[in-house]
Order: structure tokens, then sequence, then C-alpha cells
């Protein structure tokens, strides 16, 4: 008969740990993870390391190496590499954390210079970052700034960019002891493999015609060029500036904005018939019947709501340019609006803020938003295809052949000097 143990294992290992070095914790840390990871990449791999296997789809290829912070120090973890794809522990690391770091950043600095509130205090004790001192968050900034920094001045020579995109966003900052509001510029593309881009960020104190003639040029003196369809509100000064930067250029007005123009003249119990005839326009086939419907659209309009139609008169050049472009184009961009969802994340984040303590604030945590974006779009699949896009850039030619006359492109008035 075995006597009884006098010894309690789970308050041995307790006392073990509490007088454990830091060193020891750290070497358990890694052990423990570089086995998880093992046994995740044998099962990626159909077949555990170093075992010969029928079922074996992949095999190991050494390791990468990458730093891991936590409370018991930093610890060198060891990923294992595959022969064939990739495998990546998303459970332990983030593969991008640049648009959560601007945001901590920004919550952080609002707190310290005391412009916060109580809800700014949960904020920051739900994003773990208290007792957090200026000098931390002048280092996280300073990373941060160099990076975003250096994606905004990126040379643009990925081009000819055949399609590009413009928008504002209005943000609240504190300036002068007071709140006001500015405006992120932002501006996409579509480059000559077919990826989108984001080509630039600007914050300016008015959506006015100065600060988009200096946005686009910059843009211009990027890379900028081979432009042909710029989609953009009808912002005055946003259309002006794009005449002067990018001549020869059409201008197609955003359906999405124009809807909401249109609305405006129109009586608010015939918002929905009335939104539902304008988007029959873009819903059509081909240009011809783009046109066609448009007329109907605009006889029905005029037969009940007389300003409303003289309304959808007055913009068809612009709400039609589209189509000079082959039907795949504009059928891609009508059902597959990057513009919105990317402004929808910013907001995502730009909310969680609320007013920021400076302008700096703003181009880091948006800067990061868009730098991420940026790269899941390099890495997804193509927006057009070439083959598309080559179709594209031959409809618009300038230069027409002898057989055939190139289609004429809407173009807008350069801007005067």
């Amino acid at each position: 008969m075995t006597a009884p143990s006098s010894i309690d294992p789970t308050a041995f290992l307790h006392e073990q740990l509490a007088q454990a070095s830091p060193d020891l914790l750290r070497q358990m840390l890694t052990t423990f993870i570089s086995t998880l990871m093992s046994a995740e990449a044998d099962a990626v791999c159909g077949a555990a390391y170093g075992e010969r296997d029928q079922d074996r789809v992949n095999v190991r290829n050494g390791y990468r190496h990458r730093e891991f912070d936590t409370r018991a120090g930093t610890l060198d973890v060891a990923i294992p590499k595959l022969r064939t794809g990739s495998y990546f522990p998303d459970w332990l690391l983030e593969r991008r954390r640049r648009a959560e770091r601007a945001l901590t950043t920004v919550v952080a600095t609002c707190y310290l210079l005391g412009v916060s509130t109580r809800r700014m205090e949960k904020l920051v004790d739900s994003l773990g970052i208290t007792r957090l001192s200026k000098s931390q968050v002048s280092v996280m900034a300073a990373d941060l700034d160099a990076h975003v920094a250096e994606f905004r001045a990126r040379p643009l020579d990925q081009g000819p960019y055949t399609f590009v995109t413009a928008d504002a966003l209005v943000i609240k900052v504190r300036e002068g002891g007071r709140v006001v509001n500015v405006h992120a510029l932002l501006a996409t593309g579509v480059n000559a493999d077919g990826h989108r881009e984001i080509l630039g960020l600007q914050v300016t104190s008015g959506e006015d015609g100065a600060g988009w003639l200096g946005f686009f040029r910059d843009l211009t003196a990027r890379g900028l060029h081979g432009v042909r369809l710029v989609t953009s509100d009808a912002h005055a000064g946003l259309v002006a500036a794009i005449g002067a930067t990018l001549p020869g250029a059409a201008w197609q007005r955003c359906r999405t904005h124009y809807a909401a123009n249109l609305m405006s003249a129109t009586p608010k119990s015939s918002w929905p018939w009335v939104k539902t005839l304008l988007h029959s326009v873009y819903d059509q086939p081909d240009a011809a019947s783009v046109h066609a419907q448009f007329d109907r659209v605009h006889a029905a309009l005029d037969e009940k709501f007389p300003q409303v139609a003289d309304h959808l008169d007055q913009a068809r050049a612009d709400v039609l340019a589209f189509t000079a472009f082959p039907r795949e184009i504009w059928r891609q961009i009508w059902s597959n609006n990057p513009t919105e969802r990317l402004n929808r994340e910013i907001r995502r984040r730009t909310d969680v803020v609320g007013i920021f303590p400076d302008r700096d604030s703003i181009i880091r945590l948006v800067g990061a938003v868009l730098a991420e974006q940026h790269d899941e779009w390099a890495e997804g699949r193509r927006y057009f295809g070439l083959e598309i896009l080559n179709r594209a850039r031959a409809a618009t030619d300038p230069s027409p052949t002898t057989e055939q006359e190139a289609a004429p492109t809407p173009t807008i008035p350069a801007l005067s000097a």
C-alpha cells in the first residue's frame, strides 16, 4: 500500500513559478509557443516533421524569426516556413498593425494633452494603454510618421493610371483653442497592372480650388499620368483643379453624390421612385441604351417634376461621361465602388477619436489606414483585367485612326490663370 504524498503538486508548481527568473518564464513561453506552431505547421503539411507519409502535401523549409513582446520580456519566435505557400500564426501575431498602432497613439495623445473626456478614458483603458508616458507616445508616433510620410511621398511609377477617383472627408480638429473642420483629400487609381492604388492624402483647411489644385499638382509631380477618367463629386474647385492638372481627362460625376444632389430637388415622398429611375440609367447593357433610358427618365420626370427634370438635364454630360468607355469598365465601376467602402473604413477609425488634437494626428491615423488598404489591394486580385484596360485606352485614344474616328471624350476646361 502506497503512502499518500505530502506534496501538493499544484502548490509546488505555483511556488516554483513565483520564484522563477524571467529567463525561465521566457524559455517556457518560447517552448510552448514553438510546440503549438510546430503542430499547426504539421497539420498544414498533412504529416509530422520528418515523417514519411503518403498523405503529406507540403514540407518544412526552415524558420523565420519574429520578435514577440510579452510581460515576461521579448521572445524570439521561430515561425516554421513551408516549401510551397506560407504559414503564419494569426492567433499569436498580426501581419500588419499600423492602423491600430496609429489609433493607439492618437487616442493616447488626446488623453495626455488633456483634451479627453470620461469616454476617452474608457477608450484608453479598453486599448490597454494605461500609464502610457509622453515619451512612449512620441516614440510610437515617430515610427508611424516615418512610414506614413514615405508612403505619401512615394513616386507614382506604376502608371499609366487610367481611372482615378477623388473625394474629401470632413474631420474635426482642435486648433487655436477651438474645434474646426478640416478636409482630408484622398485619391485612388487603377495602375497599368490593373490593381487599385492609394495615390495621395493631404489635409487642408477647406475643400476649395486652391487645396485641390495643390493636391493634384503634387500627384502629377510624383508621376501621375495617363489618366482618362476622373470620378468625383461636382465641387467647383475640384473639377477646375482636375481640368488644370489632367488635361484631356474625362470627368464623371460620382453616382452616389449626384443621387444625393438630385434628391435635394425632389419632394421627399418621391425619393424612392426618382432613385429607381436614376439607377435604371446605369443598369443598361450598352451606351446606346443608357442614353435612350436617360431620355425616357427625363421625359417621365418632366411631366411630374419639371425642376427635377431640369436638374437632370443640366447634369447629362457629367453623369453619362462613362459611356465613352467599354461596357465592362463602367459595369465594374458601378457594381464595385471601392471609394465608399474606403471612406467607411476611415470613418470607423476616426469616429473613435472624435476630435483630433492636431493635423499630424489625422495624417498619422488616416495615412496608416490608407497604407494598409494599399497593401491589401496590391496583394489581392486585379480590379481590371489588362485586356479591358487596353480596350479602355484604345476607345479614348485622342488620335483617331483613318478607318474609324475615335469616340469623342468630354473634357474639363482648364483652370484660368
